[in-house]
């Protein structure tokens, strides 16, 4: 059984449909060992404690970013957390953070990277007049939307979309794309060659590596 740890700081729906899908076996021999967030009042805690979940509260209002980081990994060793998997985080994390659990965090971006990288992919997706977007679940490293692709689903732009309309048809996709990569992580049947994930036959690679 692997222990995920979620990180937040909304209403955490992309960390809702990660605990629907190992409810419905969609991420086999998995479960949520603790969620966490740096704002005591996001909703996604809240849903977290109604699921029987351990929810943390970790502010990070006043500390220094190491103060924080260090916290909050603090707290993902205590609960044995396997992969840490970011869902709506609104915090970048620190290359002492990312080294703690290599090849370990994993990030959801509502764009197709490299396109669109930082805040407001999907309005910056519409503003440029895409004709085809989506979202990417990527390992996260020491810059930003930047680590090595695990999976990605493209949206069509319709003529009759608006920022919005186009942004919940990326969500939808997001709940699907963070649970396959979840369990094509945990399975280990890869390798990071460069950039490119490249599926392996081994049965098992660790995720520390």
């Amino acid at each position: 059984m692997k222990n995920l740890g979620i990180l937040l700081s909304g209403r955490g729906s992309n960390f809702v449909a990660i605990a629907d899908s190992i409810a419905a076996g969609r991420i086999p021999d998995a479960r949520i060992a603790v969620v966490i967030s740096n704002r005591a009042d996001a909703l996604g805690l809240e849903t977290a404690r109604h699921r029987g979940l351990t929810a943390l509260a970790i502010p990070s209002k006043g500390k220094t970013r190491e103060e924080h980081d260090r916290e909050v990994v603090t707290a993902l060793h205590e609960h044995k957390v396997d992969l840490v998997c970011l869902a709506g985080y609104m915090r970048l994390l620190s290359p002492w953070f990312v080294q703690q659990f290599p090849a370990r965090i994993l990030n959801i971006h509502p764009s197709l990277l490299p396109a669109f990288p930082g805040l407001e992919a999907q309005q910056q997706a519409f503003a440029y007049g895409v004709r085809v977007s989506g979202c990417t679940v990527h390992l996260v490293d020491e810059e930003l939307d930047h680590g090595a692709i695990i999976v990605q689903k493209t949206v069509p732009v319709l003529d009759t979309d608006d920022e919005h309309t186009l942004a919940d048809r990326i969500l939808e996709q997001e709940h699907i794309a963070y649970a396959e990569a979840i369990k094509i992580v945990l399975e280990g049947k890869f390798e990071i060659v460069g950039r490119r994930m490249v599926k392996s036959q081994k049965s098992e690679v660790e995720l520390k590596k």
